[in-house]
């Protein structure tokens, strides 16, 4: 089995983060960016100057990567941070202060499901969106194992233990699953 780097050259990431309501002036955070910035650098163009873009990983290296590509991009409002998501309280952004972030292709990569989602809801605040891609429970010549990959119900009910609502399910391509959350305006 021959394994792409996390997937994320198989993800659309405009057509992802269509799923989003991102707008000018927002904060969100890319949890487990990885080093391209495929996903946040055209996220932090879509919240505009006066928005912030998060790019959260646990690797320095994808972290300094990542920022090296958005300042030949020209794209100034992206802040690095370093982090363990399985942490809860570990992440360098304030709590209750993020309006969306999003998760995609790092749950195959943990055990600790159920702390990443506590974590990401301590970073948004009520009404803030998660957006959740992964690899679909298929068997693919490429990718990471079967045995890894987290099903599309095990992230719903993961996601729903730590209290957020599924406001969409949809196909993100041959190989991956699409799942948009709600933190609800009230607990």
């Amino acid at each position: 089995m021959v394994y792409i780097s996390g997937g994320n050259e198989l993800l659309n990431a405009d057509q992802l983060l269509g799923h989003l309501a991102i707008t000018e002036g927002m904060r969100l955070a890319d949890l487990g960016c990885g080093g391209h910035g495929r996903f946040v650098i055209p996220a932090a163009r879509m919240v505009g100057k006066k928005g912030v873009a998060y790019a959260v990983d646990i690797l320095k290296s994808a972290l300094e990567e990542t920022a090296h590509k958005a300042r030949l991009e020209g794209v100034g409002n992206l802040k690095t941070v370093w982090a363990n998501l399985e942490s809860v309280g570990a992440t360098k952004i304030p709590a209750g202060s993020l309006d969306a972030a999003f998760l995609k292709n790092i749950l195959f990569q943990s055990k600790e499901h159920g702390r990443i989602f506590q974590e990401t809801w301590r970073l948004l605040k009520p009404g803030g969106q998660l957006l959740v891609a992964d690899w679909k429970e298929i068997a693919t010549p490429f990718g990471p194992p079967l045995i890894d990959r987290v099903p599309a119900k095990a992230a719903k009910a993961h996601a729903a233990a730590a209290g957020f609502q599924l406001i969409e399910a949809f196909d993100a391509g041959p190989y991956h699953y699409g799942l948009v959350f709600v933190k609800p305006l009230t607990t």
